[in-house]
């Protein structure tokens, strides 16, 4: 399966277990697309999106338009997940660079792969 970071999938996320983000719902694409297209590696990792506003860099506005989004979303970094590929049940199109920027400023935080001193 070859998915540029970025792209907007229907995902199946249950089972889920306590406060994950659970049911059939989009996600972004997050992993390396060169990973995403090799058959070796069944995983991909993705962000879930929600129409629910949360506030902070762990959840960044998301548009609707070329996205496949109808209203306003929300990535939930804090929910980044590995889902198997059979996960995915369609493709519905790609977030913008300035959202994709606020996204991986996101994982940058929410993972501690900022620059910061030792």
């Amino acid at each position: 399966m070859n998915l540029d970071r970025g792209t907007v999938v229907l995902v199946d996320l249950d089972p889920t277990l306590g406060h994950e983000q659970r049911g059939r719902r989009p996600c972004i694409a997050v992993s390396d697309p060169a990973v995403n297209a090799d058959q070796r590696f069944p995983l991909i990792a993705v962000v879930p999106v929600t129409a629910t506003p949360g506030e902070g860099a762990l959840y960044p506005d998301l548009s609707p338009g070329r996205s496949g989004f109808v209203k306003p979303s929300y990535a939930l970094i804090d929910h980044l997940r590995s889902i198997d590929k059979r996960r995915i049940h369609r493709v519905f199109g790609r977030v913008t660079k300035d959202e994709l920027a606020a996204i991986d400023q996101g994982l940058e935080l929410f993972l501690g792969l900022g620059t910061g001193d030792d």
